[in-house]
């Protein structure tokens, strides 16, 4: 069951052919967690979730129980298909897995409040026990979360709508209900989120900054000065120049090529902008040997 924390939105790690390597892919996952994280979502937008077989999905779901950080795990559904997101929904909670990130369909762009409250009320119409973290990112799914329509599915579905990932940020200083898990999507606002109530973060850079998010985390929770969250942010801020799960997958690759494979259209940076982005992060002192696992 998630809870107050650092997430990150774990990258999935393919082989030369394209295909998920679901061992490497979860071992990441292991490594990051040991590393600080309290938790990682599989299969979010920077897991590559929409480009990944449904069959690719669900042998890694059925792999996950059988890790040590088993309770550590949470999903993204990734579907456009309301169908297919039922079904993958109901093979992950065959393996005790009850949290899931869930976009609207990403595909129209003229996505209304009626339609996107229909689709939420259908996963939780087939699906009752379904926990749910709605994922507010406007500029990949064409829809924005006003704070009444959320608080209008909260109200209707109580035990089911339980928190959210706000990658467009007009929701999380602002929308304030009880017990509702509020997670910026981005770990430049950590501290700023925890100190108007917010539970942490959900981030893609959290693949590498867990270190230092979890340090920020834990200093705000023991009422400890803060030592590194400029750091964080301006590491933060140096992915943001470029897309970042290229650049993710750029700076990973240094230490593992299996990191270079991205299924089309995603592509790494240009050697360029890698450069570039190396030299940034070197001048802020970060790198492998301190801030992240090797």
């Amino acid at each position: 069951m998630i809870k107050k924390g650092v997430y990150a939105a774990t990258l999935s790690i393919l082989d030369e052919n394209g295909s998920l390597d679901i061992n490497a892919t979860i071992t990441h996952a292991e490594n990051i967690i040991k590393e600080g994280l309290h938790g990682v979502f599989f299969f979010g937008s920077t897991g590559q979730s929409q480009l990944i077989s449904m069959t690719e999905k669900k042998e890694l779901v059925s792999k996950l129980p059988l890790s040590k950080f088993k309770r550590n795990f949470h999903l993204g559904t990734g579907c456009n298909s309301l169908k297919e997101t039922i079904e993958f929904i109901k093979y992950s909670m065959e393996y005790e897995l009850q949290d899931f990130l869930i976009m609207p369909p990403a595909y129209y762009k003229d996505n209304t409040e009626d339609g996107v409250f229909k689709f939420y009320s259908q996963i939780i119409k087939n699906i009752p026990k379904v926990r749910i973290i709605l994922y507010n990112f406007e500029k990949l799914s064409g829809f924005k979360f006003e704070v009444n329509f959320v608080k209008k599915l909260i109200e209707t579905f109580p035990k089911n709508i339980i928190g959210c990932k706000d990658s467009t940020y007009n929701l999380y200083e602002k929308l304030k209900v009880k017990d509702f898990l509020m997670f910026p999507g981005d770990e430049s606002k950590l501290l700023k989120g925890l100190e108007i109530g917010c539970s942490g973060c959900i981030s893609a850079i959290a693949n590498v900054t867990h270190k230092l998010a979890r340090e920020v985390f834990d200093n705000y929770e023991k009422n400890k000065p803060q030592t590194t969250n400029e750091k964080l942010i301006m590491v933060r801020h140096a992915f943001d120049n470029y897309n970042l799960i290229a650049g993710l997958h750029s700076f990973m690759s240094i230490k593992n090529p299996k990191f270079k494979n991205l299924l089309p259209p995603l592509t790494l940076l240009n050697s360029k902008d890698s450069k570039d982005l190396l030299k940034k992060l070197e001048t802020l002192k970060f790198g492998f040997n301190k801030n992240i696992a090797a």
